[in-house]
């Protein structure tokens, strides 16, 4: 490790732009995607801002550690799907409970009651195809200027990578499952 001095000076300009709702991605293989967007609702509701947050591939009854923790909070979480595809045992089903899903995001996004809308593993039921890209991409612009909207999931189509303010692509280093290790509770449910 190579040790740095500590920045003196500023290393940016103070934006001098107008605040307005933030179209953020967080994408790529690497874990953390919808942990930071988790991360971002936390920080609105302890600011006392509305946050609603629906999860594209989880099933309604979903218990996962993020569910009991928002609970707690009163932050509301919505399981739109039936789990991820490997698990379906009817692809057309999952598509439509992906329509029906986006049908309800999409009235938050453009009903404007909620200050950050968190669209939890969206990118799938786009590449699948479940989705048509131009609704959604149509809604998050045409969506008031106040609406925070953060999206996960991998391999996010590059349209909507255009349109976002903000894209994190994480990136796997390393990942315990590949050495064998099974999925924690508590880390990654």
């Amino acid at each position: 490790m190579q040790i740095e001095t500590p920045p003196s000076a500023r290393p940016y300009d103070k934006p001098e732009g107008e605040r307005r709702g933030l179209l953020i991605v967080n994408t790529g293989d690497g874990k953390g995607k919808s942990t930071a967007a988790f991360g971002l609702a936390l920080r609105a509701h302890g600011r006392g801002k509305p946050v609603k947050i629906f999860q594209f591939m989880k099933v309604p009854t979903a218990r996962f550690g993020e569910h009991r923790a928002f609970e707690q909070l009163g932050v509301p979480v919505e399981g739109l799907g039936d789990g991820f595809s490997w698990k379906s045992r009817d692809l057309e089903h999952s598509a439509q409970l992906a329509r029906a899903g986006w049908d309800k995001a999409r009235e938050a996004i453009l009903g404007g009651a909620f200050f950050l809308v968190v669209l939890d593993e969206l990118t799938y039921p786009l590449i699948y195809g479940w989705l048509p890209l131009q609704d959604v991409l149509r809604t998050l612009r045409e969506r008031p200027p106040e609406v925070h909207v953060a999206i996960t999931g991998r391999r996010c189509p590059p349209e909507l990578v255009e349109l976002a303010d903000t894209v994190t692509e994480m990136g796997k280093v390393k990942h315990a499952f590949n050495a064998g290790v099974p999925a924690q509770r508590g880390i990654e449910d």
